[in-house]
């Protein structure tokens, strides 16, 4: 089986952790079992069955989409904390590579 080499640090950093040498390297086995037993996963020939999304089928539980009234921009933006030509006003999610 392949040696899977995750980046931890990286991936900690983008979800903006702080994780101690131990624990990156715990995280790195234990990932890597995960993908190995994918590997594994991946050896068994499935050509006959058939593609699915979900083991018990689903059934639609939604109601059904009704027009209604809906907030006015000003009653949607009353408890913003911060807002900006009426609109929401949030930090910066993405950071440039």
């Amino acid at each position: 089986m392949p040696n899977h080499q995750i980046n931890i640090e990286h991936t900690a950093r983008l979800a903006r952790l702080q994780l101690t040498a131990e624990e990156v390297e715990s995280f790195q086995k234990q990932l890597g079992k995960v993908l190995d037993y994918m590997d594994t996963l991946e050896s068994y020939d499935l050509g006959d069955v058939e593609p699915m999304a979900h083991a018990m089928p689903i059934y639609d539980v939604w109601r059904e989409d009704e027009p209604r009234e809906s907030l006015s921009p000003e009653e949607a933006l009353m408890n913003a904390p911060r807002r900006s030509s009426g609109q929401f006003l949030v930090n910066r999610s993405v950071e440039d590579a």
